[in-house]
Formats: structure tokens, sequence, C-alpha cells
């Protein structure tokens, strides 16, 4: 007797791999693509589920209008895709070794042989075919073997086609979302209580990987796209700094950024530590983002545009007598390095963008001063009526006088 077990609810089905694969060639028909060329790993995961640490070395994933899709990889890596993606053997295809790390050939010269073997460029040739033009795994080298070795193609930006499909999560994507925002909560309280006056820097960020990769007892982590980033003291006037090996000091502020990460999906957060009690600056800085990131996270919900958020952190912002020129926060979904960003949606006051249930973003409020710093950031959901934190940490400055 057959049982049926039922599906997990974070699982992604075949169905919905089909319905996605189905949204990506709707798009391609209106920009009137006979063919697509995938190198960005987040798409290719999105797709297919490949996941390997292979993005170093050129792979692409071949998507026709119509027909299956191939995935052309490293030989030593095709095994990796039969185990981890949901293709079967006969659509993964290794190229041979000998075009690795090569001067005067390219791992594409050899993909596009074998395409023209098995009859596939003629088809892609009464149409366009789109490269992720913008990819930082689509090499100028990458693109030159291409134009060259198959002169049917008329090559067009596809302008992040596969992104823009991955916008709007399903169910099962919400659902690893809260379990990253899980993750992310161990790490950030790890963070949080590692630093102290005296505590090595690197030895911080070393607590933090080990909280991210560990994860919880439900849910364990994976690598971020991003290190944690800790600007410290009079560098936390400057974002995406790292860490050294000195000692955190008193009367230091440390901006930590962090995310939490289950099977490829981030949740970013940020928080500011305060090693002693704040100067009035900063003080009424943190004052400043919270009550700004609370306007916008009262401001979130289905049908208002991208720039009403980003109006409602200026108009906050401009009652201190402060301003921020950069975007407010993106999408975020898969993330491989070096990036969790989408790429897509900005929260800034030029984006149009119509907000929709189960989009999900980092906001960030990130103020970066002379000689001192604060950052607060949040990853939520957009609900059908308003906004879902994947976190719960307040929205202050976190002080720590002992």
């Amino acid at each position: 007797m057959t049982v049926d077990v039922p599906v997990p609810a974070m699982e992604i089905t075949a169905g919905e791999y089909a319905a996605r694969l189905d949204a990506v060639r709707h798009k391609m028909e209106k920009q009137a693509l006979a063919a697509l060329l995938i190198t960005d790993p987040a798409n290719l995961y999105y797709l297919t589920g490949y996941n390997a640490w292979s993005f170093y070395t050129p792979q692409v994933l071949f998507v026709p209008a119509e027909g299956d899709l191939i995935f052309f990889a490293r030989e030593m890596d095709a095994n990796g895709a039969f185990r981890t993606s949901r293709l079967p053997v006969d659509q993964i295809i290794g190229y041979p070794e000998t075009y690795v790390h090569r001067p005067h050939v390219h791992p594409f010269d050899w993909v596009a042989y074998k395409l023209r073997k098995l009859g596939l460029i003629a088809a892609a040739a009464s149409g366009y075919v789109g490269l992720e033009m913008d990819s930082q795994f689509f090499s100028p080298k990458a693109y030159r073997a291409l134009f060259n070795a198959i002169p049917e193609w008329n090559f067009v930006d596809c302008f992040e086609l596969v992104n823009w499909v991955r916008v709007i999560k399903s169910p099962a994507e919400i659902e690893l979302m809260r379990a990253a925002g899980k993750v992310c909560t161990a790490a950030m309280n790890t963070a949080i209580e590692h630093v102290r006056v005296g505590a090595r820097q690197c030895d911080v960020a070393a607590a933090i990987s080990a909280a991210q990769m560990a994860g919880t007892s439900e849910f364990g982590g994976d690598y971020p796209a991003i290190v944690p980033m800790m600007p410290t003291g009079v560098e936390a006037d400057t974002p995406h700094l790292t860490w050294n090996d000195r000692p955190f000091n008193a009367g230091q502020g440390v901006v930590i950024e962090l995310a939490g990460v289950y099977r490829r999906y981030h949740t970013p957060l940020a928080r500011t530590v305060m090693l002693g009690k704040p100067s009035e600056q900063l003080t009424n800085v943190a004052d400043a983002v919270g009550e700004g990131m609370t306007a916008v996270l009262e401001t979130v919900r289905p049908g208002v545009e991208a720039r009403d958020l980003a109006k409602a952190w200026n108009w906050t912002l401009a009652k201190f007598g402060l301003e921020k020129p950069s975007r407010i926060g993106y999408s975020i979904g898969v993330g491989y390095p070096p990036d969790w960003g989408e790429r897509t949606i900005s929260l800034r006051t030029e984006d149009e963008t119509v907000l929709a249930e189960n989009m999900t973003f980092h906001l960030i409020g990130g103020m970066w001063m002379d000689n001192y710093g604060f950052e607060l950031s949040e990853s939520i959901r957009v609900t059908a009526s308003g906004v879902e934190q994947f976190t719960g940490f307040p929205l202050e400055l976190i002080i720590k006088e002992d």
C-alpha cells in the first residue's frame, strides 16, 4: 500500500519550479527572446536548485523559448549539478578541464561548439538571445567567446529578467526566509553578546560566523553572501568595512551588519552597539533613524510605490535636520557572494515600482556622519495589509556600559 507523504511547507516542489520557468518564458516572449543564457548563481539556483561553490569558473544555463534546459558547467562540477539540481543527467553537460583558466581559449568556446553540435543554434536565431550583462559572473571574455562563435545570434541585455521574476515570493519561499530570520536572530544575539571592551574584532567576527553556520536547533545555517561587517569607532562613518585584529575600546560605537541564511535565502539585519555612554550627536541620530524606520514600516502595504517608503523616511529625517542621499533598501531573497540583494527594486525617490504582497526587502537606516555612524536595518515582507518583520530586535541603539 502506498502512503502519500505531505510535502513540507518550505520545500520547493516540482510544480513551483515549473511555474518559475513558465514565468521566465512569459517575460522572454515579451522581450522577443528566443533564448536566454543565465550565469548568475542565484538565478541558476532559483530555476534548477543547483547549489555549489563553482561560480568562480564559467557556467551557464541555456533556456530556450521551448524545449529542455541545458546546464553547462566545469566537468568536475557536472556531478554536483546532478546531485543538487532538479535537472536530469542528460541536461547537464561538463566542459573539458583543458578549457579552465587558459589564456587563449574560454569554456564558452566549447559551449558554443556543443550548442551547435546539438542543433540548438538555428532555433534561437529567429529572435534575440538574452544575456545577463550586469552579472558579476559574466566576463567580457565570456561575451567575446559567444559573440565570435555564434554569429547567427543577436545578443541583447535581458535586464535582470530572472531577478524580476524572483521579486514576489511564494509561500514556501516566505517560510524559508522566516527560517533564515531565526538564524539571523541567533547570529545577532551572538554579536551583541561578544562585542565588549577588550575583545578582538576578529574573535567577534569568528563567533558571528560560527553562529551563522550553526543556525538553530531547528534550522541549520549556511554561508552568507556577504561576511559580517563591523565598522568601529571613527571608522563607523563608512559603510561596508569588515574587521581587523584590534580590540574594541570603551567609548566606541560598533555597527554590526550580518545575515541569517537558510537554503540560500537571506534575511539581513543591522544594529549598532555603543560601548559606553553615547554622545548627544549619536543619540540624536539614533532617535531619528528609529523614528524614520518606524515611519517606513507604517507605510509598507500593497499598492504603495517604492518611492513612498523613501518619502516617509526623508520627511522624518528632515524633522531632525538630517538627510540620507543613498537608497534606504532593496529587494532580497536568494543570495550568493558577493551580494545578497536581488538587483531589482531600490527603495528611493525615483523608483515607481508598486509594492505587492510577498515582496521582501532589506530596509537600511544607515547614517554615516563625521567620525561616527549609526546603522539600523530590518528584513521585511509585504503582507496583504501591511508588513512582517523577520526578526524582533528593538529599533534603537544598543548600549553596553559595563
